[in-house]
C-alpha cells in the first residue's frame, strides 16, 4: 500500500475515534435562561437585579472575556410583579423596564452603560465583528497548513480564499445565530465540520490541478486543526 494512502487511512481513523469517543454528559443540568442581558466590557461592580415580591434576585454573571451575560432563569422570572432591572455600577443605580409578558422562551437583550438603555437582541456591530474574527483565524490556521505542504500558485490560492470564505462564512453565521449560553453548540460545530470537509474536498480537488492526496490531507488536517481552535473560542470567547 502507498505511503500517502495508509497516512490517509490513518487520518480518517483519527477521525473517527474522536467521533466515536464517549465521556459522561448531564442532561439538562441547567435551565435555559429566559432572559438574558449582554454588556459590553462591563465592570467588575456592575450588579443587574430584579425585584421579586419582597425580595430582590442578582442576575447570574458568566464573564466571557470582552463582555458578560447577566442572566435571570425562569425560577426567578415567576414571582415578579414587572421585569424592572436595577443596574448598579460606580456607586450609582437606575431602572429600566421591558414589556411583561415576554414572548420568546430565551429573550436576549444587550445593554448599553453610556445611554443607559436595554436593547432587544445582539447588535449588529457585535455579531459583525465576532463572525470576522472567528473567520479569520480559521482562514490564517488553514493558510499556514495550505502554505506548509508548498501550494503557491495564484490560482491555488484563489480557491483557498473563495472555498474558505464560503464555509466557514456560512458556519460562523450559523454560531451567530444561537443564544450566547449555548451549551450544545459544540455537537452543532462538530457535525457542520463533517460537511465541510465533503464539501472542501470535493471544491478543492475541482478546482486545483495538482497531487490529490496532498490536497486530501490539507483539508483534513486544516479543518481538523480549526476544529480544535474554534470549539476552545467557543468556551472562552463571545458567540
Amino acid at each position: 500500500m502507498p505511503k500517502k494512502v495508509r497516512l490517509t487511512l490513518i487520518i480518517m481513523l483519527t477521525i473517527f475515534m474522536f467521533m466515536a469517543a464517549t465521556t459522561t454528559c448531564c442532561g439538562n443540568s441547567a435551565e435555559p435562561p429566559s432572559i438574558l442581558i449582554i454588556v459590553p466590557n462591563a465592570p467588575e461592580d456592575l450588579e443587574i437585579s430584579i425585584s421579586a415580591e419582597d425580595a430582590s434576585i442578582k442576575a447570574n454573571v458568566t464573564d466571557k472575556v470582552i463582555e458578560k451575560y447577566y442572566t435571570f432563569y425562569s425560577r426567578d422570572l415567576k414571582t415578579t410583579t414587572d421585569y424592572t432591572f436595577k443596574i448598579t455600577t460606580g456607586g450609582t443605580s437606575y431602572n429600566i423596564s421591558i414589556e411583561k409578558p415576554l414572548t420568546e422562551y430565551n429573550n436576549i437583550y444587550t445593554l448599553n452603560l453610556k445611554n443607559q438603555t436595554l436593547t432587544p437582541g445582539k447588535l449588529l456591530s457585535r455579531s459583525i465583528f465576532l463572525v470576522s474574527m472567528r473567520v479569520i483565524l480559521t482562514l490564517v490556521i488553514e493558510a499556514i497548513v495550505f502554505c506548509l505542504l508548498g501550494f503557491r500558485n495564484k490560482r491555488s490560492w484563489i480557491a483557498f480564499i473563495v472555498i474558505n470564505l464560503i464555509t466557514q462564512g456560512t458556519l460562523n453565521i450559523f454560531i451567530n445565530g444561537s443564544s450566547p449560553l449555548h451549551g450544545y453548540i459544540i455537537f452543532g460545530l462538530l457535525f457542520a465540520e463533517i460537511f465541510i470537509i465533503i464539501f472542501e474536498l470535493i471544491a478543492f480537488l475541482a478546482a486545483i490541478k495538482g497531487d490529490r492526496w496532498k490536497i486530501v490531507f490539507h483539508v483534513i488536517i486544516a479543518n481538523l486543526l480549526s476544529l480544535f481552535a474554534g470549539g476552545y473560542i467557543i468556551t472562552v470567547l463571545p458567540i
